[in-house]
């Protein structure tokens, strides 16, 4: 990861925002024709069909295929953004290796024969964490993000627009195919019939339209954003948004019936139909426990605790994502049952509590949760907060993680703590593939815990989608691969996604890694399924269907709850 200059990163981009990214730019043009309302591209009129992936949402090895199907459907445009919490991890740090190489994704667009529509933010929303702003903007606690002059008159800024662009091309830049995911919430979709009559009604109209989303693809690891709509809602780690390519990247339904639509109106790509990619399924498989998270606290936080007289967020330590373990020590014995909270909403986003290693309860973002309490004289007080995603919707959204407010227990504030940020990441890729010394554990352990398995595949590899029935609450890694967030108690979600090539082939050992933050199942068994669940029936009292009339131009409605 090696430092670039910001002036290069500023050269490159904001050129694409204002155009299509051509081959051969220098040969070609691209022209607003406002005289008659249209694009010209090369100097004859031009109309783009287009949809949206997000490269950040899809391993680099399966970018040409996402691609390449994109183009038979008959498209001829892909539209993405450009996050730059992606790009720049820490300040003046740059990242554009691996699968944050743009200029290797550009290159796979154009050799897919697809032009491209470039969204360089700084802020994309994209249910993005935090809307593709770095987090380390937050550790100036002062600061107002995404705030304007409030001399500015938007009235009469369009007005002025308008003087000036009377005229021009008709443009749908975000028509959605789909919708969103929240935890504890229904599985959204949209029909067929309401996806493929709106865009028709739009080509009869000679407008150019970009579909919301093609490929969703999946929030992997911390990505995740969330919204707050009343109170906080964190978006699931499946991001297959109901599109016409499904999550592993399958043609659908609806995307053989968009490129019947599209091909009325322009030719699309001739040859077979892409196969949907061979899938798998295993096990059973009984997972073993590893020990509990408090075990590994030397490995986890291997620079020691930060002493504070109030509690620390994680922006001001340091800790862009995941989890920070809180720690204090009763100063006296509680013998009866005593409230413990945290006030003015000051759990972001979730607290697991524990005295001396015993799992107490959670509490919860926006919840008005209390835990009753006992301990002795110096028992030890612990609460892990996991970030579930920094707001990627509205403004100045300061979304501050981990305790905003210091704890209460009966009528005393708590103060002088010690905070560890965790690395667990590092713990699973490195030091568990080590032989560590066991810890001793309850029969029935609960709270944070690690659970593994290794496993080898004797027959072919293929996609494959992890159930974890009975499951709780947790994280969970393949070989050291980051999948993302499980929640099968809250749903909707309750299968994650696993690439093919994440797994090793041949008999060669595979391993799952598993955090259980709450409640572990009698049988800690998982299964690879060779089909995803994304609706629960204990989420389905929650219901939200995208209802969006065929014949709006615009998606509303939707906007209502989130914004791309």
């Amino acid at each position: 990861m090696a430092p670039k200059k910001l002036s290069c990163l500023r050269s490159l981009l904001l050129p694409l925002s204002l155009t299509l990214l051509l081959p051969q730019a220098d040969t070609r043009s691209f022209i607003v024709d406002r005289d008659h309302d249209r694009f010209l591209l090369d100097g004859a009129p031009f109309r783009y069909v287009s949809g949206s992936l997000h490269y950040f949402r899809v391993p680099r090895v399966l970018w040409a295929d996402r691609l390449l199907k994109m183009r038979w459907s008959g498209l001829n445009a892909i539209q993405f953004y450009v996050p730059w919490n992606y790009h720049e991890p820490q300040p003046g740090v740059y990242n554009f290796n691996g699968s944050r190489d743009l200029i290797a994704f550009l290159n796979e667009a154009a050799l897919a024969n697809l032009l491209v529509i470039l969204r360089p933010g700084p802020y994309i929303c994209a249910e993005w964490e935090m809307g593709g702003l770095p987090s380390w903007l937050l550790r100036k606690p002062e600061i107002h993000l995404r705030t304007s002059d409030p001399a500015d008159n938007m009235t009469k800024i369009f007005t002025l627009l308008r003087k000036y662009e009377p005229h021009g091309p008709l443009v749908n830049s975000e028509y959605y195919t789909g919708w969103l995911d929240y935890w504890g919430q229904n599985h959204s979709t949209r029909s067929v019939s309401a996806v493929t009559k709106g865009l028709e009604n739009m080509l009869k109209l000679g407008a150019s339209v970009n579909m919301y989303m093609f490929h969703g693809g999946t929030n992997f690891g911390y990505w995740n954003g969330a919204d707050k709509k009343g109170r906080f809602l964190s978006i699931t780690t499946s991001y297959d948004y109901d599109a016409p390519i499904s999550e592993a990247g399958d043609p659908t339904p609806k995307l053989f019936a968009l490129r019947d639509v599209i091909s009325k109106f322009q030719e699309v790509p001739l040859g077979p139909v892409p196969p949907p990619s061979p899938k798998m399924m295993l096990g059973p498989l009984t997972l073993h426990l590893v020990g509990h998270l408090l075990a590994f606290l030397d490995l986890l936080c291997p620079g020691g605790p930060i002493h504070s007289i109030l509690p620390m967020t994680f922006e001001a330590v340091k800790q862009d994502r995941g989890f920070m373990l809180y720690r204090n020590y009763m100063t006296h014995t509680i013998f009866e049952p005593t409230p413990f909270w945290v006030p003015n909403n000051g759990v972001h986003d979730r607290a697991y509590v524990m005295v001396d290693g015993v799992f107490q309860g959670v509490l919860e973002r926006n919840m008005r949760d209390k835990l009753l309490l006992t301990g002795k004289v110096g028992s030890k007080l612990d609460i892990l907060v996991e970030n579930m995603g920094r707001l990627s919707f509205g403004s100045n959204s300061s979304d501050f993680k981990g305790l905003l407010e210091p704890p209460i227990l009966g009528q005393t504030i708590l103060t002088q703590w010690m905070m560890f940020p965790l690395k667990i990441d590092n713990l699973v890729k490195w030091w568990f593939p080590l032989q560590l010394p066991k810890w001793p554990y309850p029969q029935a352990p609960s709270g944070p815990t690690f659970y593994s398995k290794t496993f080898p595949i004797l027959g072919s590899v293929g996609d494959t989608f992890l159930h974890l029935p009975g499951w709780t609450k947790g994280q969970i890694w393949i070989n050291g691969f980051n999948l993302g967030r499980y929640w099968t108690k809250q749903g909707p979600q309750q299968t994650l996604y696993v690439p093919r090539f994440l797994l090793f082939p041949r008999g060669a050992l595979n391993k799952i890694t598993l955090l259980e933050l709450e409640n572990v199942p009698p049988q800690p068994q998982v299964q690879f399924l060779d089909k995803p669940i994304l609706n629960s029936t204990s989420t389905l009292h929650r219901t939200h269907t995208n209802s969006l009339s065929a014949d709006t131009l615009s998606a509303s409605e939707p906007m209502e709850l989130s914004g791309h």
